[in-house]
């Protein structure tokens, strides 16, 4: 294409967007509020996937030894432990540790554990991290069928609730996704075949003088590229102030720091976030105004 054909259509393209304010106007609010709906279970889901990816590196379960076991044996426990597959950190726990934590845990009234000294009760054990926490339940029976180990502890219903909870925010996610887009593909639609329908006549002459489908169609397109790439921008500014706002307050808040967890902050998400959105407002301006074009470019 050359290079006057292609500022003629991207001119055109914005003298539409400029012409037709209020139409305009309307499409950039409610692409806008689409789009910041959008954003804010983008947010949730990426800050779910990062809680789960900070409790796989801390999380784990803690796998007891008979205490009949020789040391020798425990290491063979140990060796094999972090044979598996998934295993990231395997820590070995030795009774008079284990003691020891009890005895903290009593406090005040650790006098109670005074007969342990001697005879201690109180078996060695491992502490196992894994690299991801789907793999948890495999990972166990794997170990339960080795020989010497008494049981195993863990937190299986805190892994598979945040597994659920993360699943769940991507599915609600994709399906409000599906949703913004139709309503939003619709919105510039609507709003693009206002303009077209006022410059019918316009239409018909070009192509009674042999303008092509294409040269009448991309000025259109152009224009619903523009109006889905101002909602982009303008979205992306509103969500990032406020979700740095109430990050903020969040990170400081008691709760957080009794957790013991952190927030995504938003640059971090900031090139995902520019990505999606301005591929969601070229494409959904994109798709509307092809739609709304093909009733007159009939032949």
């Amino acid at each position: 294409m050359k290079y006057n054909i292609l500022g003629y259509l991207i001119g055109e393209g914005f003298g539409n967007v400029f012409k037709n304010k209020k139409s305009t106007g309307a499409s950039l609010m409610i692409m806008c509020a689409t789009m910041i709906i959008f954003g804010v279970f983008l947010i949730m889901g990426e800050n779910i996937n990062h809680f789960v990816a900070e409790v796989e590196s801390a999380q784990g379960f803690q796998v007891f030894i008979n205490n009949d076991a020789t040391r020798e044996q425990e290491n063979e426990v140990g060796d094999k432990i972090r044979a598996i597959q998934g295993v990231s950190t395997s820590e070995y726990v030795s009774k008079e540790q284990a003691l020891n934590e009890m005895k903290e845990r009593f406090g005040d009234k650790q006098d109670l554990l005074a007969g342990y000294e001697e005879n201690n009760i109180f078996p060695a054990s491992y502490v196992v991290t894994l690299t991801d926490l789907k793999l948890s339940k495999e990972v166990q029976e794997q170990i339960l069928t080795f020989d010497n180990i008494k049981r195993i502890t863990s937190r299986d219903e805190t892994v598979t609730t945040l597994i659920n909870l993360a699943n769940g925010i991507k599915i609600i996610t994709g399906v409000i996704l599906i949703l913004l887009v139709i309503i939003s593909i619709f919105i510039i639609a609507n709003t693009i075949k206002l303009t077209v329908h006022a410059r019918r006549k316009e239409i018909s002459i070009m192509k009674y003088v042999g303008a092509t489908n294409g040269f009448i169609r991309w000025p259109f397109i152009v224009e619903g590229m523009i109006i889905g790439i101002l909602a982009s921008a303008i979205s992306i500014v509103l969500v990032g102030f406020a979700y740095s706002f109430i990050a903020e307050r969040m990170v400081n808040s008691e709760f957080m720091q009794l957790i013991n967890m952190s927030l995504v902050t938003f640059s971090n998400m900031l090139n995902s976030i520019i990505s999606v959105y301005m591929l969601l407002g070229i494409g959904i301006g994109a798709i509307g105004s092809v739609i709304s074009m093909r009733k007159y470019l009939k032949v």
